[in-house]
């Protein structure tokens, strides 16, 4: 009998509120509404819009609390997976302390339950992605930032107080890319804002030397270049673009080289940039691993890209829900 869920998937800009049907290892999205967070308008304003868009989830789907059996929220953190409490993500300006899981199964009458948004990836891929079947995972983003979400022998691992896989605070170098507000850090490197910081940078160097770019016609451009951008570049064969992609290999390779010999997981399943520019970073990464990372853990382990695409955020936030359902 499919489980019937539901997912409220915050971000600082949009949510979505997902009707879903979990059964073993499938998941079907069954209906879905997006709608603008305005965090300019409020606290209240938000949440009243998340309830009316579940509101008119549920009546248009003929559901109830009867039927429903999880809501599951995913969600910038800071946050409590425990209390349920959302604590001021930087995302979400004057989300204070909001105790969003008792809010709405209050609201509701249906178990409710919140994951930080790399976490609820993680069961998301572990459950119904690339991950399936595996007992230790890592989800990695690789997008705007860098960070992880842990599945060890079989269950998420989160940490004392939620803030277990924050890789990208991580430091590798001395100096390099500002990411997580540290220079040289994991996520200097190995995210959007990181690559456009190191092209810019070898970009102004060409610049200075008086060499053109193919991808960036003259200094006023710099603030144009985005990892999309290198990444097209790259591609088509620019050497420059070609190089920046080779050195966040090169430190995705160191970092991922670590978490292999700590948590020897069997898989490392990575997102966005890594998923859309693999041919651009894989070889430099594995070549790192090789040489970095302990034999017999890097034999174990298989690093592919997600495999839920751009549909993750849905389905992460319908794999909270259901996690809660094997509690």
């Amino acid at each position: 009998m499919p489980e019937t869920l539901i997912g409220l998937d915050i971000g600082g800009t949009k949510c979505a509120v997902i009707y879903g049907r979990a059964e073993g290892d499938k998941l079907e999205i069954a209906d879905k509404a997006g709608f603008p967070t305005e965090t300019n308008l409020g606290l209240d304003h938000t949440l009243n819009a998340i309830y009316r868009q579940i509101d008119m989830i549920i009546e248009r789907n003929g559901l109830n609390s009867d039927k429903v059996r999880a809501i599951g929220i995913s969600c910038g953190g800071p946050l409590d997976s425990k209390t349920g409490v959302i604590m001021s993500p930087p995302n979400l300006p004057g989300w204070d302390n909001v105790p969003l899981v008792k809010l709405l199964s209050d609201r509701y009458g249906i178990k409710a339950g919140v994951q930080n948004d790399a976490n609820a990836c993680a069961l998301a891929e572990w459950k119904f992605g690339a991950g399936k079947g595996t007992e230790n995972m890592i989800f990695m983003t690789f997008g705007t930032g860098l960070g992880a979400g842990l599945i060890i022998n079989g269950s998420l691992y989160a940490g004392t107080n939620d803030m277990a896989g924050e890789v990208g605070h991580i430091r590798l170098s001395g100096f390099g890319p500002v990411g997580y507000g540290k220079a040289g850090s994991w996520e200097g490197f190995c995210s959007g804002g990181g690559i456009a910081q190191l092209a810019r940078t070898m970009v102004m160097e060409k610049f200075q030397m008086g060499e053109s770019v193919s991808f960036c016609k003259s200094a006023d451009d710099l603030n144009n270049i985005n990892a999309q951008v290198v990444a097209e570049a790259a591609m088509k064969g620019d050497k420059l673009a070609i190089e920046i992609y080779r050195i966040s290999g090169e430190y995705l390779g160191r970092g991922l080289s670590v978490l292999i010999d700590i948590l020897n997981p069997e898989m490392i399943v990575i997102g966005s940039i890594f998923a859309r520019s693999r041919k651009l970073l894989e070889a430099y990464a594995m070549e790192v691993i090789r040489k970095e990372a302990l034999f017999h853990s890097a034999d174990v382990c298989r690093i592919v890209p997600a495999q839920l695409g751009e549909d993750l955020g849905d389905y992460a936030a319908l794999s909270v829900a259901s996690n809660l359902l094997q509690k």
